[in-house]
């Protein structure tokens, strides 16, 4: 007898997150990725070359089992608790997509249009990549902080900046997905 595993529902999945988001609280500490980045590249020396990254990093290293966790679970996720599925988009969205070039939609996690080797080795390609790290590098500077960090910890903290960032992060999202990839495709 084959067992198909599913996606863990909310009532597991969503109290774990407030479990989580609880002990921050209560022991004051942060949760986002980006702050990782800032930690790595301190540690690799950029205080060196910029202010910036001068602050004690030490204090920042517990986060990085935030990208530890992220990685294993990951894995973990895909490997073990994973149906094989591929994503389940509504059938208008696929027709859309397939208007734009993509032909798989919904077949893996991201289209392969945009997301292999190939497509990087074109000059759109590379061109998106470039023009895209640019934008969200400089958004989550700009937001200090990423989706994550917002959208999970600062809003589950009551941060009004957080819920400035992340009602930006969604009209950007709905700015992008349908004004600008169907101009880009």
């Amino acid at each position: 007898m084959e067992y198909i595993l599913n996606p863990w529902p909310w009532y597991v999945s969503g109290p774990l997150i407030a479990l989580v988001m609880a002990l921050l609280l209560y022991f004051e500490k942060t949760f986002g990725m980006s702050s990782n980045l800032k930690t790595l590249c301190a540690i690799g020396g950029a205080g060196k070359f910029s202010n910036f990254f001068k602050f004690n990093w030490k204090e920042k290293t517990w986060n990085l089992t935030v990208v530890l966790g992220a990685i294993i679970g990951g894995y973990i996720a895909v490997h073990f608790l994973s149906n094989g599925s591929g994503t389940d988009l509504n059938p208008e969205t696929v027709i859309e997509l397939q208007h734009m070039g993509f032909e798989n939609s919904g077949a893996t996690l991201v289209p392969d249009e945009m997301f292999n080797f190939e497509a990087v080795k074109s000059l759109k390609g590379l061109s998106l990549l470039i023009i895209g790290g640019l934008l969200v590098g400089f958004g989550t500077r700009y937001a200090d902080g990423c989706t994550s960090g917002h959208a999970i910890a600062g809003l589950s903290s009551l941060q009004k900046p957080s819920l400035v960032a992340v009602i930006g992060f969604f009209v950007g999202g709905l700015i992008m997905a349908n004004l600008i990839l169907p101009l880009i495709f």
